[in-house]
């Protein structure tokens, strides 16, 4: 294996063309630099500008005319479909949607599926990008209520404590719906993955290979329920097999931001790294690894490369999220979320709440499912273990 660092540049050249066409400098109907200049400025292959290229086709941001090139979509106002349409505002046909961030493929798809359900709907969709900030949360969510919109769908940036605009808007009955997290003791109407069930199979499945000294490694816990109930699935497995729970095969200290560096920039931070390899040299008996999420996952991958801990001859791992990277020679096992259904029944749960905000509040579950790759293998010894 090699060159597990890399994030495809797709999701570079993606982001950039949406960041412009956010920023004003390009307008609707304006064309894109061609895919042989995109190709040429960062420095990469045609197929993967057209990769990014597709992905923003996909959710309404650009189109294609073949044998002419790409172009910045518009909506009936003749307004680029990233812009806040006030017409349409007026006439009680908008939701908006805000999201940390666009820089993988899980948060693309769900700003994606939900589009496409608000359209089919007979509703527009405003996107929002907080960059994983509270207070940019915070003021997306006044500016939003200024402009008129029939409901929000929130997907909570993580950050010590709860955002308060959040729970003063749950607590008026405002059309609101949090998507893949909810908050722990305040009834929000919420659509999730079921997290502990998920990271339970995720972990029973270590152990059907025969794993007993299973770590887990995530970002820091407190306020990101969706880690939270992670953690307390991993553990779930390990007592219903009667394993005890070994606190030195726990680190859950990571700060989120400096732990999707690798998702942002395809570097792992150095003190990351450096701390993920003191925990493995630490744990040498320790020959599986739940990750709570991929970023968390192809760290521990990198770091393992480094000092010569194969995956998944010494040390198999599964994570959540999984993200098709080209760099990755082989298939992980990771736990795939319901997209699709998430977005879904998040649509369904606030066009409803927006028809009746006094109904009651619904949490809802959307399973997930585990994908066996070839990051696990069977646990026979540190030196002889085969593929699964």
């Amino acid at each position: 294996m090699k060159d597990v660092q890399r994030v495809p540049l797709y999701m570079q050249i993606r982001d950039y063309v949406y960041d412009q066409i956010n920023r004003g400098n390009w307008k609707p109907n304006d064309q894109l630099p061609s895919e042989k200049e995109l190709s040429e400025q960062f420095n990469v292959s045609r197929i993967t500008v057209k990769k990014a290229l597709s992905e923003l086709t996909d959710m309404g941001i650009v189109y294609r005319i073949q044998g002419k090139g790409s172009f910045v979509s518009s909506n009936q106002e003749g307004e680029p479909t990233l812009y806040k349409s006030l017409a349409n505002l007026k006439t009680g046909h908008c939701v908006a949607f805000l999201i940390p961030r666009l820089e993988n493929t899980y948060t693309a798809n769900l700003v994606k599926g939900i589009e496409q359900e608000c359209r089919a709907a007979g509703m527009n969709m405003i996107l929002g990008i907080t960059n994983d900030s509270q207070e940019e949360e915070k003021r997306l969510i006044n500016e939003m209520i200024q402009l008129g919109v029939n409901g929000i769908i929130i997907f909570p940036v993580d950050g010590e404590g709860y955002n308060e605009e959040i729970v003063k808007l749950t607590m008026s009955n405002y059309p609101l719906v949090l998507i893949d997290r909810y908050f722990r003791g305040i009834e929000t109407n919420n659509v999730c993955t079921d997290n502990v069930a998920g990271a339970y199979d995720a972990t029973k499945h270590l152990l059907q290979l025969g794993h007993r000294n299973v770590g887990v490694v995530s970002t820091y816990p407190k306020w990101t329920t969706s880690i939270e109930d992670r953690i307390e699935g991993y553990e779930r497995a390990l007592s219903e097999a009667q394993i005890p729970i070994n606190r030195q095969y726990r680190m859950d200290h990571f700060n989120p931001d400096k732990m999707n560096v690798i998702l942002r920039e395809g570097i792992v931070v150095p003190e990351i790294k450096r701390e993920l390899q003191q925990y493995l040299r630490t744990n040498p008996e320790m020959t599986a690894v739940f990750a709570t999420n991929i970023a968390v996952g192809i760290s521990i991958i990198a770091a393992a490369e480094e000092i010569n801990v194969r995956v998944p001859e010494d040390l198999s791992i599964v994570y959540y999220d999984f993200e098709p990277l080209s760099s990755l020679v082989f298939k992980q096992t990771y736990m795939t979320q319901d997209v699709p259904g998430m977005v879904s029944k998040a649509v369904e749960l606030l066009l409803a709440i927006i028809s009746d905000p006094q109904r009651k509040r619904e949490r809802v579950l959307i399973p997930s499912r585990l994908v066996q790759g070839h990051s696990t293998s069977t646990m026979i010894s540190k030196d002889q273990s085969s593929i699964v």
